[in-house]
C-alpha cells in the first residue's frame, strides 16, 4: 500500500496554520489596536532575523576578499531597513488613549528586550560588551547568541579586513581616515567607496528607524516611563545618536 505526499500548498509552505495563531491580546477590552501592536512587533522580529542573516553574509563575504558580493548584500539590508522604518509608523494610526487601554497588559515586557534587536546591533558596529552588563531578561539561548556575537567578527572588523588586504594601514583611527581619505581619491579604489557607502546607508537607515521609534514613543506615551521600567523617550533619544561606523561619517570633513 503505497501512500500519497501531501499536496504542497501555499499555506502549508508558509506554515500559515502556526503564523496566523500567534496573536493573543491580553487586554479585558476588545480592539484592535492591540492586534496591530503584536502583528508590528512580530513584523520587526521576523525582519531583524532575515537583517541578521544577509549582515553576516556580507561580513562573511567581506572577510573571503568579496567586496562587491558584499556590497550587494548590504545594499538588500538597506532595504530591509526601509522596510522596518515603514512597519514601525503603523504604530502612529494608535490614539493615545487606545494604547494605554492596553498597555497594563504589557506588565514588564518591554520592545528593549528584543535579543535579536540587540544582535543586530553587536553585529553591525564595534563590539560594546557594556551592552550586555546587567541584563536580567534574555534566556539562556538568547544570552549565548549575544555572547557569541560579541566574540565574532562584526562588520566594522571586515571592513578593516577589505582595507588592509587593499594595502592599507588601519591600526590607529589616523590610519584609517588616510586609508579611507585615499581610497576616495584614487579612482581604483571605486569598490571600496562603494562598499563603503553601502555599510553608511545600512547605518543611516538603523539610525532613520531609532529616531522614528523616538516619535513613536512620545506620541503614544509623552514621557511617561516606558514599558518594563524602561526610561522611555528620553533612553531612546540618547541612544538614537550613536553610530554604527562613525569613523565613516566623519572622515568627510578631511577631504
Amino acid at each position: 500500500m503505497t501512500t500519497s505526499t501531501p499536496t504542497l500548498t501555499y499555506g502549508s509552505y508558509l506554515r500559515l496554520d502556526r503564523l496566523l495563531t500567534l496573536q493573543h491580546p491580553l487586554a479585558d477590552r476588545p480592539g484592535t489596536e492591540e492586534e496591530l501592536f503584536i502583528a508590528v512587533h512580530q513584523v520587526h522580529e521576523l525582519w531583524f532575523r532575515q537583517l541578521l542573516t544577509e549582515l553576516a553574509a556580507a561580513r562573511d563575504r567581506m572577510l573571503a576578499g568579496q567586496p562587491r558580493e558584499a556590497r550587494l548584500l548590504l545594499h538588500r539590508c538597506s532595504e530591509i531597513d526601509r522596510a522596518l522604518l515603514a512597519t514601525i509608523e503603523l504604530l502612529d494610526t494608535m490614539a493615545p488613549a487606545a494604547f494605554l487601554d492596553f498597555r497594563g497588559a504589557l506588565g514588564s515586557a518591554s520592545g528593549a528586550q528584543s535579543a535579536q534587536f540587540l544582535e543586530v546591533e553587536l553585529l553591525s558596529g564595534p563590539a560594546a560588551p557594556e551592552r550586555l552588563a546587567g541584563l536580567d531578561w534574555p534566556t539562556r539561548a538568547e544570552r549565548s547568541r549575544l555572547q557569541r556575537r560579541l566574540r565574532e567578527p562584526n562588520l566594522w572588523d571586515a571592513f578593516l579586513t577589505v582595507l588592509a588586504t587593499a594595502g592599507h594601514q588601519v591600526l590607529t583611527a589616523d590610519q584609517r581616515r588616510a586609508a579611507l581619505v585615499a581610497t576616495v581619491r584614487d579612482p581604483a579604489g571605486a569598490e571600496l567607496v562603494d562598499l563603503a557607502e553601502a555599510l553608511l546607508d545600512h547605518d543611516q537607515g538603523w539610525a532613520l528607524w531609532r529616531a522614528r521609534h523616538v516619535l513613536v514613543v512620545e506620541r503614544q506615551i509623552g514621557r511617561r516611563s516606558g514599558t518594563g521600567g524602561s526610561s522611555g523617550a528620553t533612553h531612546l533619544a540618547d541612544l538614537a545618536r550613536g553610530r554604527f561606523y562613525p569613523e565613516l561619517w566623519e572622515f568627510r570633513s578631511r577631504l
